[in-house]
């Protein structure tokens, strides 16, 4: 099975490792992906008025052009699969939405959501599964104990995203294991870093990382793993700096020993 690949705007600036690492891993397991040809920005915030069409169009072009190489389409950040996801859901199950993005774009065929958007973590469990990444790995991260974290993107509106228990997930707890290490378990880690009002409200942002970090912290967490660059910037900035924030994607490349 062949995936295509959309690694979005921010991998290629400030998230490189996490993009860098999860090309490689990808390689060490064997997966079959390729970029997306002439993509674009997914559009960053799914817009929340519900008749707005403008700004889903970028996303629409890029499910459309996954169609056509094999409707899988991969996706790394937190945030591009959050627009991805819900942009395809739209063109599945709004008609007006379908109707006007496609009268504007003006494809070959008409797009009505038939692209899976498969988040990197969700390949990691239902496409390769942590059984075959546990007998991959060649450098386990024995003793490490590990906070995964969430954030809101991954999880929520859960009916829409379907990636995990929004209240209770596990999937990154179950790759923590899988790779090795010790996942803890902590209050925050599926509660908000602050997000954009970083750019508006620092002191609030502050307010909301630390949360996350102390709490983490307090329950006997060494490192915290996220898989969004937001949450990522958001945490180690505003955070308390006491606990040290990584892409998972980076632990992973270190149990498969392909970390440079």
């Amino acid at each position: 099975m062949k995936f295509t690949y959309y690694p979005g705007c921010t991998l290629r600036t400030k998230a490189k490792q996490l993009d860098l690492y999860g090309r490689k891993c990808l390689e060490k397991l064997g997966v079959d992906f390729e970029e997306i040809k002439e993509w674009q920005c997914c559009g960053a915030v799914y817009p929340v008025s519900k008749d707005e069409v403008a700004t889903k169009l970028s996303a629409v072009r890029t499910l459309a052009s996954a169609k056509a190489e094999g409707g899988k389409l991969l996706t790394l950040c937190s945030a591009c699969h959050h627009v991805l996801k819900r942009v395809n859901n739209d063109m599945k199950n709004d008609a007006n939405v379908r109707l006007k993005a496609n009268n504007y774009l003006a494809l070959d065929e008409e797009y009505a959501g038939e692209t899976d958007v498969i988040h990197y973590l969700e390949l990691l469990r239902d496409y390769v599964g942590f059984d075959k990444i546990k007998e991959a790995v060649v450098n386990p991260l024995k003793g490490q104990k590990i906070g995964a974290y969430y954030g809101c993107l991954l999880l929520r509106p859960s009916e829409t995203l379907a990636f995990d228990n929004p209240e209770n997930p596990k999937i990154i707890e179950d790759f923590i294991t899988a790779i090795g290490a010790t996942p803890v378990n902590y209050a925050f880690r599926n509660e908000c870093c602050g997000a954009y009002v970083s750019t508006t409200q620092k002191d609030l942002a502050v307010k909301k990382s630390t949360k996350v970090t102390d709490s983490a912290k307090n329950a006997g967490a060494e490192k915290i793993v996220t898989a969004c660059p937001l949450c990522m910037y958001n945490l180690t900035e505003n955070g308390n700096g006491e606990v040290p924030v990584y892409y998972f994607t980076e632990l992973l490349a270190e149990a498969l020993g392909v970390k440079e």
